[in-house]
């Protein structure tokens, strides 16, 4: 993802006007949702199972302060097994 960083981060800039509220997304096997939501600062979090209950969505809904605090974000998130990012 490195060597992506800095078209995500032009990307972000592009479309946002930072401090924003954005909105995170991510899909994770049940059980690993709150290693997820630990990551994230205080805001709007929510979680809700699949139909088969094998996968959790969180969805986070954060004041962010800047493109670089949005990538802080995903780094810390990318270690966490099965995790989909959307």
């Amino acid at each position: 993802m490195s060597s992506s960083i800095p078209d995500f981060k032009r990307q972000l800039d592009e479309q946002h006007s930072f401090p924003t509220i954005y909105m995170f997304k991510f899909i994770v096997p049940s059980g690993k949702e709150n290693q997820v939501i630990d990551l994230l600062p205080d805001g709007d979090v929510t979680s809700k199972p699949s139909r088969e209950g094998n996968y959790v969505s969180v969805t986070a809904r954060l004041m962010m302060p800047s493109s670089e605090d949005v990538i802080e974000i995903y780094n810390k998130t990318h270690g966490i097994e099965g995790l989909i990012a959307l």
